[in-house]
């Protein structure tokens, strides 16, 4: 790898460029590129990096491309990731500032078309990564149960069970307990 720095920070510029949907609809191109076609890091490497950036506060794709970064290339890594994340967009909005008012974007029939155009596109972008990550964290028709019911209290918007917080905290003591307990057990088995 020639240079990874470089390589970093213009392949997270063409993810940021050609991403429209946030974190989400990112991810699935993210994981084309670092995985399947860089092999910088392995598909369960990079579902354990997606789990961390999920669970630090501020944007995904910003978060994912730090993550990612750090685990290459440590600090200065992350630096080149996020900045490739961060500077297309910031470019972009900042044209849209410069050249485009609001009135503007509403008022040109052409614009309004190639947004509700892109809507589509965003929600497959978004669909994309949902499905992989359940499908590589193993979840299946018995376990569908667990997102399903989380998402429903959440969304019931009743003010005890809507907090996600709560949602994480049990997510993570659970699976503690439930590996610990089937560790425990197989080890048990394999003394035997």
């Amino acid at each position: 790898m020639r240079n990874l720095y470089l390589q970093l920070l213009l392949t997270f510029m063409k993810i940021g460029a050609f991403t429209f949907g946030g974190g989400w609809a990112m991810i699935s191109i993210i994981e084309r590129e670092i995985v399947d076609h860089h092999k910088w890091i392995e598909k369960d490497e990079f579902l354990d990096l997606l789990a961390i950036a999920q669970a630090m506060p501020g944007i995904l794709a910003v978060n994912i491309s730090v993550v990612i970064g750090d685990r290459l290339r440590g600090v200065k890594g992350s630096l080149a990731a996020a900045f490739g994340t961060i500077l297309p967009s910031f470019v972009i909005i900042l044209a849209i500032a410069i050249f485009l008012t609001p009135d503007t974007i509403k008022n040109n029939e052409v614009l309004t078309r190639i947004f509700k155009g892109i809507r589509p596109a965003v929600v497959a972008l978004i669909i994309a990564p949902v499905i992989t990550t359940a499908r590589a964290a193993k979840i299946n028709w018995k376990t569908i149960i667990i997102p399903v019911a989380v998402a429903v209290l959440i969304y019931s918007g009743l003010p005890v069970v809507s907090n996600p917080i709560l949602y994480i905290i049990l997510g993570a003591t659970g699976g503690y307990i439930y590996y610990t307990h089937v560790t425990l057990k197989q080890r048990k088995e394999g003394e035997q």
